[in-house]
């Protein structure tokens, strides 16, 4: 660990960065869970290469497995951060196989470490990487005997300190060109009406979140008031769409443009997913303005 931050220390030096007065800053987000020890562990590791970081836990209760969750995560986080965070993000079904550790740049400036299995999707779409590296440098690891199921221990909490500490991306390993995306068919108008799928639900309240823009839905012509036919799954409803969720009586459904711009469903305080028995992922069909 010495000499790794040793030679952080120098690559910070070799390109004029100075770290901030406040500790530089990484962004973290799994599927462990926090019922044992392995985020804790992750944290002590990068504080062995960088003992003025700030970690910002982005969530560690990411649905295991769950790669398009992960990635959703990541892009609607990113942009709330300064140019210059690392983000390090391990969510890792493939972790011991041929999938390879990846360390990427945007245009914006903001950092990336992750499994290259398609976590950096959608950061990609809003925020073009204009440089992905293969994480080889065995500098940027935790010793010689690599686990097979924990490299976030051993492979990327090292490195994304590494990064936050300042050592150079180049240091990473050689250039990726062809990196893992997901295939994420976006929403679209058919005859019927506009296509779209449920892709999670909003935490504990059962909200559907769906991958339907506010601005797509504009173009069908709906106003606040009217009734929307909308098929989830197999279930047919009939919901206003309204502003927020005060807008119609306690227990009732309502279509709405969330926080993120997206169009949602929910049960004003009720739990839409559980009353009317939907669950991520499911078929998303907002019928046509009659």
């Amino acid at each position: 660990m010495a000499v790794l931050l040793a030679a952080a220390a120098l690559g910070c030096a070799a390109r004029g960065g100075v770290p901030s007065a406040a500790g530089p800053l990484v962004v973290f987000m799994t599927d462990f869970g926090t019922v044992d020890d392995s985020v804790a562990i992750c944290k002590g590791v990068m504080l062995e290469v960088e003992p003025r970081l700030r970690v910002v836990d982005l969530t560690h209760d990411v649905t295991p497995f769950s790669i398009r969750d992960g990635a959703r995560f990541l892009a609607g986080t990113a942009p709330h951060f300064p140019p210059g965070t690392v983000f390090l993000a391990v969510v890792d079904p493939g972790v011991g196989s041929t999938r390879k550790p990846l360390a990427a740049r945007t245009r914006s400036g903001r950092l990336f470490v992750i499994p290259d299995n398609g976590l950096l999707t959608q950061v990609d779409q809003q925020d073009a990487v204009v440089e992905a590296r293969e994480i080889t440098n065995t500098r940027w690891m935790r010793g010689a005997a690599l686990s097979s199921t924990f490299h976030g221990r051993d492979i990327f909490a090292p490195a994304a300190a590494a990064l936050a500490h300042g050592a150079p991306l180049a240091d990473a390993g050689p250039i990726l060109a062809g990196w893992e995306r997901l295939h994420l068919a976006p929403a679209r108008m058919t005859p019927e009406g506009l296509a779209g799928e449920v892709v999670a639900l909003d935490g504990p309240y059962g909200n559907l979140v769906t991958d339907v823009s506010a601005e797509l839905f504009g173009q069908m012509g709906y106003a606040l008031g009217d009734k929307v036919a909308v098929q989830v799954g197999d279930k047919n409803l009939v919901v206003p769409f309204v502003r927020t969720f005060s807008d119609v009586p306690d227990g009732e459904p309502l279509l709405y443009v969330d926080s993120r711009g997206r169009m949602g469903l929910a049960l004003n305080k009720g739990h839409f997913a559980r009353a009317k028995g939907v669950s991520p992922p499911a078929a998303l069909l907002i019928r046509k303005k009659r």
